[in-house]
C-alpha cells in the first residue's frame, strides 16, 4: 500500500495526514465562503466532507476508498473499511456536543480507529479533528448512555481516563454500560441516586440526580432563565404552566424541584424601573424576568432553532427565534399584567 505523498509513513500517521490537509482546506473554504459553510448542517456537511476527503485523497491510498454510511450508523463515513469519520456540529460558539452511544451498536463492522470531525458552525466558522476517543468527556443519557464531546480536551481528561480501561477495551466489553454505571455510582453523595437504570427513559440527563436545594445560587438562577427562555408559559396564570419545567429538569437536566412554584413566584409583589419610570405592585415573576432578560436572550439565541421549535410548539425562521419569543412571552405575561404594564416597552 503507497502512502500519502510517496513518504514511508505507517498507515495511520498517513490517514491523519489526510484528515489534516482536510481540515485545512474545509477552513481556509469556510473563511471565504461562510455563507455557504454556514449552510451546511446535517447531512449536507457530510456530504461536504466527504467531497472534501475524495479531493484531498487524489494519489494516496485512500483513494477511492471512501463511503459515506446513511441512516443511524457510526461512523458517518468509512475509509479502507478500517477508518472512520464521524461528523458532529453545533451552531453555538462552543466545541460541545453528544456523541454515539457507549454501547455502539449501530458501529460499521470492520472500523477500528474513529476520527471526530467537528464543525464549529457560527462565524468564525472552523473545524477540528482528533481521535475519537480523545473528545469524549463523560457519559449522558438520551434513551441509552451516550457520550459528551468536548473538542478541548487535556491529556487525562477523557471518560476513559476517569474509568480506568481504554476506550478499545471499554467498546470490547460484552456490558460496557455496567462499567460505566459503576464508576458514576462510585461517585454519588449523600442524598445522589443514579436514575438511569434500563432503556426505557427518555430525554438527555445527567446520570446524577440532584434536588433543587443541592444547586448552588449560580446554577439556580441559570436555570431560572433557561426557563423563562424554553417555557414562556412561565409567564401566564395557567394552572399547569410548571409541568413542562418540571419534566425538562428531571428527565433532561437530572434536577428534581418539588416546589417550582415557589422557585418563581414566593415573595409577593415586586418593583420594577426603567427609563426612570418605576412600576410599583407587579407579579415578581415579571421582575424575575425583567432583572434576567438579558441572560434569557442568551439562552433563546445560543439554542439550537430545532430545540426551540420543539419547546414552542411553533415553526422558526433563522433569526427569527428572540422575536418570536417576545411574541410568546407578551401572550402569556398579558394574562397576569393587571397594573397596565407597558409590556411591549418591556420585552424587547
Amino acid at each position: 500500500m503507497k502512502s500519502l505523498f510517496g513518504l514511508q509513513v505507517t498507515d495511520n500517521e498517513a490517514f491523519e495526514e489526510l484528515l489534516s490537509r482536510v481540515v485545512n482546506m474545509m477552513n481556509r473554504e469556510a473563511g471565504e465562503f461562510p455563507d455557504m459553510y454556514g449552510n451546511l448542517l446535517g447531512s449536507k456537511l457530510e456530504d461536504k466532507v466527504v467531497e472534501v476527503l475524495n479531493r484531498c485523497a487524489v494519489g494516496t491510498c485512500f483513494e477511492g476508498q471512501i463511503v459515506k454510511y446513511s441512516g443511524q450508523r457510526f461512523p458517518d463515513i468509512v475509509i479502507s473499511d478500517y477508518y472512520g469519520v464521524e461528523v458532529k456540529t453545533t451552531k453555538a460558539n462552543h466545541w460541545k456536543s453528544t456523541g454515539s452511544s457507549v454501547a455502539e451498536g449501530t458501529r460499521v463492522e470492520g472500523v477500528e480507529r474513529v476520527y471526530l470531525l467537528f464543525g464549529k458552525m457560527c462565524e468564525p466558522i472552523r473545524f477540528i479533528c482528533k481521535p475519537y476517543e480523545a473528545c469524549l468527556s463523560e457519559v449522558v443519557v438520551t434513551h441509552s448512555p451516550r457520550y459528551l464531546v468536548d473538542m478541548n480536551l487535556g491529556e487525562g481528561e477523557t471518560i476513559f481516563d476517569k474509568l480506568g480501561v481504554s476506550y478499545d477495551e471499554l467498546r470490547g466489553q460484552a456490558n460496557p454500560i455496567r462499567t460505566v454505571l459503576d464508576y458514576y455510582r462510585s461517585r454519588l453523595k449523600e442524598g445522589e441516586e443514579l436514575w438511569w437504570l434500563d432503556n426505557d427513559h427518555s430525554g438527555t440527563s445527567n446520570l446524577v440526580v440532584r434536588m433543587w436545594s443541592a444547586l448552588s445560587p449560580e446554577e439556580k438562577q441559570a436555570y431560572q432563565m433557561k426557563g423563562f427562555a424554553f417555557f414562556p408559559e412561565l409567564l401566564s396564570n395557567h394552572s399547569d404552566k410548571f409541568n413542562r419545567m418540571a419534566v425538562w429538569l428531571a428527565t433532561g437536566e437530572g434536577v428534581v424541584c418539588p416546589n417550582l412554584r415557589d422557585v418563581f413566584s414566593a415573595g409577593g409583589k415586586d418593583c420594577i424601573e426603567q427609563d426612570g419610570v418605576i412600576y410599583p405592585g407587579v407579579s415578581k415573576v415579571i421582575g424575575k424576568l425583567y432583572r434576567g432578560l438579558p441572560s434569557v436572550k442568551q439562552h433563546v439565541l445560543s439554542a439550537d432553532r430545532s430545540l426551540l421549535t420543539e419547546f414552542w410548539g411553533c415553526p422558526l425562521r433563522e433569526g427569527d427565534e428572540w422575536r418570536a419569543w417576545c411574541q410568546l412571552a407578551i401572550k402569556n405575561l398579558e394574562t397576569i399584567n393587571t397594573t397596565g404594564l407597558p409590556l411591549e416597552k418591556l420585552i424587547r
